[in-house]
């Protein structure tokens, strides 16, 4: 489908699509003359991924057309961003492991210049087959040239140095014991840490995880640190603390390239 807009044209592409947090710098589709530039995905941020929900990260971007073309004509041009990874811009653009917008709205700023924004569809269930795709992916664009009869005159996949990070969510869970507990008595804290799994479409548990132990006592807000913890090769986590007083116990995880941060809600335990 042609992607190009004007003032208030807004332009849904087929498929559950999926793109990333970037800040890309201007890419030139050389035989088109169209360039695609001030390319920002989320903010600048990157986009952690569940196992089934749909993100929709914001996107804008800024199209410039080459002589001869004019905005007030979309049917005339089309251009998009897109992402991929270990291939080439032409193979993960035009092939079925691209990342594509989901839709946008584009604004016309001069006759050859106009403005887009919107949002990117990022499906899991369908569109991330494999945990490898927790990884950085690379930034491209793909600018076609229409002729009056609808057929195609010219077409470039260009790669640019934009880089995004795609990251598995991961999830974090807690439980003290015994409820209550005794003044100066063991407390055992245990818990979970598992992270989105794309193939078995579940969160499956995170070996050797660092997760931090936190405390906040009754009244306050704030949770310090208490100790540390790597949790075993099925993500269980388990240590114990001598009870002093009332208050709230958690567990933080603070993630890696590869995985979202994670920290559990807390526990109260009344101590005695």
């Amino acid at each position: 489908m042609k992607a190009a807009g004007r003032t208030g044209a807004v332009i849904t592409l087929a498929g559950a699509l999926a793109l990333v947090p970037i800040t890309a710098p201007t890419a030139q589709a050389a035989d088109t003359g169209i360039t695609v530039s001030r390319i920002v995905v989320n903010g600048g941020k990157p986009v952690v991924v569940g196992t089934h929900d749909v993100r929709e990260p914001s996107l804008t971007f800024r199209i410039t057309l080459p002589s001869g073309y004019s905005t007030a004509n979309p049917f005339a041009y089309s251009a998009e961003p897109f992402l991929y990874h270990d291939t080439t811009p032409s193979k993960g653009g035009g092939g079925s492991g691209g990342l594509y917008a989901g839709g946008y709205t584009c604004y016309e700023t001069s006759s050859r210049i106009a403005d887009c924004k919107g949002t990117v569809r990022i499906d899991p269930y369908y569109r991330l087959d494999s945990n490898n795709d927790a990884t950085t992916w690379k930034v491209g664009v793909v600018a076609r040239l229409w002729k009056t009869n609808g057929q195609l005159k010219a077409e470039e996949y260009t790669a640019t140095s934009g880089r995004v990070q795609i990251k598995r969510w991961a999830k974090a869970t807690v439980n003290a014991s015994p409820e209550p507990v005794k003044k100066g008595g063991t407390l055992t804290v245990t818990g979970s840490l598992t992270r989105a799994d794309w193939v078995k479409h579940k969160y499956t548990g995170v070996a050797a995880g660092l997760a931090r132990l936190q405390f906040c006592k009754k009244g306050s807000t704030v949770y310090t640190n208490v100790k540390s913890v790597r949790s075993s090769s099925t993500g269980a986590l388990k240590t114990t603390v001598k009870a002093s007083v009332d208050g709230y116990w958690r567990w933080t995880f603070g993630g890696w390239d590869t995985t979202g941060s994670a920290t559990s809600s807390g526990d109260y335990i009344d101590v005695r």
